[in-house]
């Protein structure tokens, strides 16, 4: 369960961490009048996403009518496809430095990773692959609940190198270090992060902005965070969902994207769009399609989401499954399978033309289809198909499904990226 910035910085508190004073949360411009401001102040839109700055979800604000300007703008605002609907209104800090601090677990073994980089304020996963150099990263296998003191002191030696404010801020910047750590293992987190860890004029270390995720396996056992952030059940965001994976979540299915929302799109390149027939084969589809790139294609094939329909679909929620794989326009190739279990093939066949029917009628993008289905009402699904091809050949004139299971999913994988290949040359590179 991932908390929004006032919440994680109402937890940094408890636990003794410095944050900016924070004048209250608002859903109108009108409700500034009433918070007694000091300014400058900052503004910011409490969203679950990162990057707000960027997109104009952070702002300072050097009087009521300048703030209530910026409040009106921000309040209109949709960051990554959330609407803003509250505000933070906390103090300017005075800043003379900025740095990054963060504690996370190796989903690997488990053991606790603490990170820092002197650069603050921009994004972790950027200076990771330009400046490598810039972060410190330790891994601590034994679980402590508190930080070892020799790796705090490692820690606050290697910030204070850019700042050079000498033991008090060293000393300040231990402090820091080590509680984010507690208040890591003390609410059973996920993530913690601080970026920025603001050093202010006097040489404090402020946690001008907060990161948490809290366990959802653990909240059992965190009543308490609940009863101090007045929430009153848990939330069901413990990430930053795209578009797609918001769309899915609506239509009722299960959506992962395997690549940033807004990845650039090699052109040398083949991206499969994945719609399988359960949670397992969605992870099996996605290694066997990487495994056929890799053997075949000269690693030029990318798998890009994992899907799960969930049992038993309807048509609709087949067809919208197709739908949002076609809108995607990463996507040059669809590779299907139904291993009909719980879920009916002919269910399946019927969304898939149902969507393909739909799009030709309306002049909407289409892209190659290639699978397999096998299993429960396999009957009725081969009947509706050759049906479908004969009576509706414009519309599935690129869809080719293989009936029965005496083609290997590897097969029916690599032949679909050679079509897939084929398609995308005979359209100049683009599907």
């Amino acid at each position: 369960m991932r908390l929004y910035e006032h919440e994680g910085k109402k937890l940094f508190g408890t636990m003794g961490l410095a944050v900016p004073h924070q004048y209250g949360v608002i859903g109108s411009p009108d409700e500034l009048d009433s918070l007694g401001l000091e300014y400058p102040v900052m503004i910011k839109s409490l969203v679950l996403v990162g990057g707000r700055g960027k997109a104009g979800g952070i702002k300072k604000a050097h009087s009521l009518e300048d703030a209530k300007e910026k409040a009106a703008a921000m309040l209109q605002l949709t960051l990554k496809g959330y609407p803003v609907e509250k505000l933070l209104v906390e103090q300017l800090a005075s800043e003379a430095g900025a740095c990054y601090v963060g504690v996370t677990t190796n989903p690997s073994n488990f053991n606790v990773i603490l990170m820092a980089s002197a650069e603050g304020g921009v994004e972790i996963e950027q200076v990771a692959v330009e400046n490598p150099e810039a972060i410190l990263k330790v891994e601590l296998p034994g679980n402590e609940k508190e930080l070892p003191k020799a790796v705090a002191a490692q820690f606050a030696r290697f910030l204070n190198e850019k700042f050079q404010g000498g033991q008090p801020l060293e000393d300040n910047l231990r402090e820091a270090v080590s509680l984010l750590f507690k208040t890591f293992q003390h609410y059973d987190c996920k993530v913690a992060e601080i970026n920025p860890l603001l050093i202010t004029t006097d040489g404090q270390a402020l946690a001008a902005d907060s990161k948490m995720v809290l366990d959802d396996n653990a909240l059992f056992r965190q009543g308490q965070v609940f009863e101090t952030l007045g929430i009153r059940e848990a939330r069901h965001d413990v990430s930053e969902p795209t578009r797609d994976e918001v769309r899915a979540r609506d239509a009722g299915f299960v959506f992962v994207d395997l690549l940033d929302e807004d990845a650039p799109k090699d052109p040398e390149k083949l991206y499969v769009g994945l719609v399988p027939g359960g949670a397992g084969y969605g992870i099996f589809s996605i290694d066997e399609t990487a495994n056929v790139g890799d053997r075949f294609f000269d690693g030029k094939v990318v798998p890009v989401n994992f899907m799960d329909s969930g049992g038993g679909p309807s048509v609709g929620r087949v067809a919208e499954m197709f739908h949002l794989l076609m809108d995607k326009e990463l996507v040059d190739v669809i590779i299907t399978s139904r291993f009909g279990g719980i879920s009916s093939c002919d269910i399946f066949i019927r969304g898939l033309v149902k969507c393909l029917v739909d799009r030709h009628a309306d002049g909407r993008r289409m892209i190659p289809i290639h699978g397999r289905m096998v299993g429960t009402d396999l009957p009725s699904a081969r009947a509706y198909l050759q049906q479908a091809n004969v009576e509706l050949p414009e519309a599935t004139a690129n869809m080719e499904i293989v009936v029965g299971n005496q083609e290997i999913m590897f097969d029916v994988i690599k032949e679909g990226v050679r079509k897939g290949f084929e398609f995308k040359a005979q359209k100049g590179g683009e599907s």
